[in-house]
């Protein structure tokens, strides 16, 4: 690619961009949100068009007008989010819009010298009529995956796969289809440590085939251990390609943000007081489909500590920041802040009850703040029902999301300028700066920092840290391990609505945590039993 400029309107999200991929290597593409990955792929996978420039796939030029162009040439693009049916078998995901000669190809590669009545062709079409059929078509995704040391059940429902499973299908997908160049957008950002090395091996596997890789990843410790070599975008353009083995992490972030930054979380230590703050007993949730999120969680929490919480997407960490927040009522079990008992309330009843919490959810514009509105209002809404008559007075609101700006450096033409409008950095300063400024006993903050850049997430992290100083109990919930083992106190591992165990963060490990997060409970894990549940 040379030379890659693409504007939306007004905004430049590319701006003469170099960028190549050799064939054999894995190569990893870095920069801050907002500088550029995302655009610069989706014109590489065809979904987007440049405006100038030129792309070559293995020394031809090429123009993508679609999507199916770029399969065609031997590029594929696995999506952080998956695009599986979840009613469908693996098999009838991965071989669904496959050409006969593609089938062809495929049984080709792992099956070499079949003669034509062992091709297997037309096999898909007709596999509903016999199992003997669907057996044959889920032989040839077994044989096809185990090139690369691919393992999991072709005909299991997508629905039933563990993520790591899942992204395995969807990996398949691409390279049945015949790609040589896979993007990879943040791959490991829902896998436990032990699937993340699964992967790694996979994508060394897929390099020492041949295949050339992109690997998307925010994460420097991973594109020091698995990438060949990084290119680093900074606000739409290419600043540098390098070689990883001859640059540290601190040479990454500075190139990618411009200047030096410190990378270090400073933990204080905690409150050797240990004054209980929340207390939750039994507590257990079914949704409105009958499906269980949460089923006997008990913990406490203390005033001047930060516990963690860990566990896979869809473990019950949502459920469990909504239930003690107020905003879903639990099937069973209590919460109590200083012993005062607030299940089932309202977040306004809790208020009124003089039990200060503040909640910082994981959808930023959709629960947290009325994105069209400016600071002032959204700082409103957090203290207009307690104003005395009948108009509202928006003086110390507009007084309070001046104090906020300035205390957090937050970039914005003004305070009533509309929140949407703001960078996400920005977006969580602002919601951080309302929630504390209500002064909580109890902050819940759920995955705070995703979608940020390096910058904006320490930032995030020491006004976490400072709220703990002044001896608020903050309840974590992350996804980054080694953030949640450097930030927290204590880490609890929630795996399906189960607690597996809850842990000093100085002493347990980035594998001890993934086991958890997989089902095991750390008695288990510390009695030297070699076991994984199936839960």
């Amino acid at each position: 690619m040379k030379g890659i400029s693409k504007s939306f309107g007004s905004v430049c999200a590319n701006q003469g961009v170099d960028f190549d991929v050799r064939e054999g290597e894995i190569h990893a593409l870095l920069g801050e949100n907002g500088s550029g990955k995302s655009t610069l792929m989706n014109i590489l996978s065809g979904v987007y068009r440049p405006d100038c420039g030129s792309l070559e796939v293995f020394g031809q030029k090429r123009n993508f007008h679609s999507p199916g162009d770029a399969i065609r040439c031997g590029i594929g693009m696995v999506y952080q989010h998956f695009k599986l049916a979840d009613s469908l078998t693996a098999t009838e995901n991965i071989m669904a819009g496959l050409s006969r000669t593609q089938i062809a190809k495929a049984i080709q590669i792992t099956k070499k010298g079949a003669g034509p009545d062992e091709t297997g062709i037309g096999t898909f079409k007709t596999s509903h009529r016999t199992g003997f059929r669907r057996n044959r078509t889920s032989d040839l995704v077994r044989r096809f995956a185990s090139r690369f040391h691919i393992e999991f059940d072709p005909d299991k429902p997508a629905s039933q796969l563990s993520v790591s499973e899942k992204q395995s299908v969807e990996i398949i997908k691409v390279l049945i289809r015949g790609a040589k160049i896979l993007v990879l957008d943040e791959p490991t950002a829902v896998l436990t440590p032990q699937e993340t090395k699964r992967l790694f091996g996979v994508l060394r596997s897929m390099r020492d085939q041949g295949c050339s890789i992109v690997f998307i990843s925010h994460k420097l410790g991973e594109i020091m251990e698995l990438c060949d070599r990084v290119t680093v975008l900074r606000k739409g353009t290419s600043v540098d390609t390098l070689i990883v083995s001859e640059v540290d992490t601190y040479d990454l972030v500075e190139r990618m943000v411009g200047r030096k930054i410190e990378l270090e979380i400073v933990r204080p230590a905690p409150d050797p007081k240990r004054r209980e703050c929340l207390e939750v007993k039994n507590l257990s949730y079914t949704d409105q489909k009958g499906v269980k999120k949460l089923s006997g969680v008990t913990f406490l929490t203390y005033y001047g500590e930060i516990l963690g919480v860990a566990g896979l997407a869809g473990g019950g960490q949502k459920e469990l920041c909504e239930i003690i927040a107020g905003i879903i009522r639990p099937s069973s079990g209590s919460v109590l802040i200083d012993n005062a008992k607030i299940t089932g309330l309202s977040p306004r009843r809790i208020a009124q009850k003089g039990v200060s919490l503040c909640f910082i959810p994981e959808d930023r514009l959709g629960m947290g703040l009325v994105a069209s509105m400016g600071m002032v209002e959204n700082v409103l809404l957090k203290e207009y029902a307690f104003q005395k008559g009948i108009f509202l007075r928006s003086d110390r609101a507009r007084e309070k999301s001046e104090q906020i700006v300035r205390e957090l450096d937050i970039l914005t033409p003004n305070v009533t300028h509309p929140v949407r409008l703001l960078s996400g950095g920005n977006i969580q300063k602002v919601i951080l700066g309302r929630e504390i400024h209500l002064n909580p006993k109890l902050m819940i903050a759920a995955y705070a920092v995703r979608g940020l850049d390096i910058q904006s997430s320490y930032t995030i992290y020491r006004l976490l840290n400072e709220q703990k100083a002044q001896n608020v109990s903050v309840l974590y919930i992350g996804e980054d391990l080694d953030v949640l083992m450097a930030l927290c106190d204590r880490i609890m591992v929630l795996c399906q609505g189960t607690i597996m165990g809850i842990v000093d963060a100085r002493e347990t490990t980035k594998i001890e945590l993934g086991q958890m997060m997989s089902g095991t409970t750390i008695d288990t894990i510390r009695s030297g039993v070699d076991y994984v549940s199936n839960r």
